[in-house]
This record gives structure tokens, sequence and C-alpha cells, in this order.
């Protein structure tokens, strides 16, 4: 992969990341998810699963993906969206390793869509999460991986899952949560780099019962993907740190490291999480 040097106002970074409309969602994205890129060394801008034997985010990112699509049982479906779709990378592997289905990628920033190509059995769809562009009872499967916490209001995005589901459908969410009983306080440093909405665990799950889903499989991950994720970076950091600084300002690389060590507090000391909900009607 080939990148070219970045010009980011730090200023800008920090009034996306409080206004997080979806235009400035957008303009972080296509600003920093090459970050992401140079230090996996793929096209995946998910942390990560980071079980037994997995030292390489690569692999991690491919785990996930694999535990995804598993429990979402993408082996019994035909039509599957993939909702805040970044490059495409999940939905390639899904395509891979699932030959009969048909994917969907949907994502509101069009220079993601693009970035992949042309790509056998999975289209693109260039539209926001809160107005999903499917026919009522038309899909088997909806999935939203490290994706919801960038959906706001999140209850429309649950509501269109349940309009355009099949009533024998299935509703994956994969995301970053926050405990209730944490703080923004708590935060620190996150408060500003954790560049998506603060959703709390019960929040998510509230507003799923709400719309009349069951939730049949709940699982918190969250020691399997910040805190290895964590630990791979400080054990290459010199080497990563050079290669983002061939792209981006040296305070980028600063804010980043600073940031994956509160990162790893937090989820140690239980003020975040990541959530993996399975949902049926």
């Amino acid at each position: 992969m080939r990148f070219f040097l970045v010009t980011i106002n730090p200023l800008d970074i920090l009034l996306w990341t409080i206004r997080r409309n979806e235009k400035d969602v957008m303009k972080l994205y296509d600003s920093l998810s090459p970050v992401m890129q140079i230090s996996t060394g793929g096209t995946m801008l998910n942390f990560g699963y980071w079980t037994e034997q997995i030292d390489d985010p690569v692999l991690a990112q491919k785990n996930l993906c694999e535990f995804f699509g598993k429990l979402s049982e993408l082996q019994t479906a035909q039509t599957a969206a993939d909702i805040g779709s970044g490059l495409s990378a999940p939905a390639i592997f899904w395509r891979n390793c699932y030959e009969k289905l048909n994917l969907y990628c949907v994502n509101i920033n069009y220079n993601q869509l693009s970035f992949s190509g042309p790509q056998g059995k999975i289209n693109f769809i260039n539209s926001t999460s809160t107005k999903l562009p499917f026919v009522k009872n038309s899909l088997d499967r909806v999935l939203a991986l490290e994706s919801p916490q960038h959906f706001k209001p999140l209850n429309d995005f649950i509501s269109e899952s349940k309009r355009v589901l099949k009533k024998s459908g299935i509703l994956t969410l994969a995301l970053p949560v926050l405990f209730s009983s944490a703080s923004m306080r708590d935060l620190g440093i996150l408060k500003f780099t954790w560049s998506s909405e603060h959703y709390a665990t019960d929040y998510v799950e509230k507003i799923i019962l709400e719309n009349g889903f069951k939730i049949t499989h709940k699982q918190l991950i969250g020691e399997k993907v910040y805190e290895p994720l964590t630990d791979y970076y400080i054990k290459n950091r010199e080497n990563l740190k050079k290669s983002i600084k061939k792209n981006y300002p040296d305070i980028i690389e600063k804010i980043l490291f600073k940031s994956l060590i509160k990162m790893k507090k937090a989820s140690e000391e239980k003020i975040i999480d990541y959530l993996v909900l399975k949902c049926k009607l």
C-alpha cells in the first residue's frame, strides 16, 4: 500500500470529534484511517479479536470477522447488508468464506466505498445507516461490525434493521461501549480521540429490546480487543512510529500512543468494553 504525506490541523480533528456529525466522521476517517492501515498492514479498520496464539493485527482482524460471521450464521444466509462497511475488507472476507452469500456494503462515505473497486457478489450502496435503502422484509442478515458507535440516532438504525429483515432474520452488532457506571470524566483523552458516540451497554440493549428484538447472544470481549492491541503497539512502537511519521505529523503518533495507553487502562478498570450482540425478531 502506498500513502502520501497528510497535512492535518489538530484543531480540525478536535472539532470533528466533538461535533461528530456525518460529514465530520467522514472527514475524520478519510484523514486518519490510513493510520490504522499503516499500523496493521491491512485494510480492515477494526480493533481485532486477539484470542490464543494470535499476536498479529491482521490475523486478529480476520479472527474478529470470522467470529462475527459464524455468530451471524452467514452460512445459511442468502442476502446480508454490512452497514458502515469501511473499506469493504470484512465483506470481501465473508464473500470468500460464504460463496452463496450476496452482500451489500452500505456506507455514507463514498471514498471508502470506492476503495476496493468492483467485487463479485458485493453491491456498494452510498447511504446513511438510519434510512436503509431496502424494501421491507428483504434481508436475511443486517451486520454492523464496529460501526454502530457512529450511528445516530441509534434507535433509527435498529428500527430500520427491523423493517428490512425477514422474520427469520438476524441483526448482529459489535461496538465499543461504556459501562453504565462510567462517566465521561473517566475517559480522559478518549473523550476527544474516541471519535464516536459513547453508548453505554445498557442503553444499546434497551433500544434493541424496545424495537422488538430478542438478544440471543451477548458477549463482552474488551480484554481480548483493547489490551492486546495496545501491547502490540507498545512492542512494535519504534518501527510503527517511523512508518506513521512518514505520512503524518509527529503529534498524531503521540496522540495515538497516549490514546492506546488510556484505552488499555480503561479496559482494565472496566470503564470501557467491546460488546457483541446477536438479535432475532
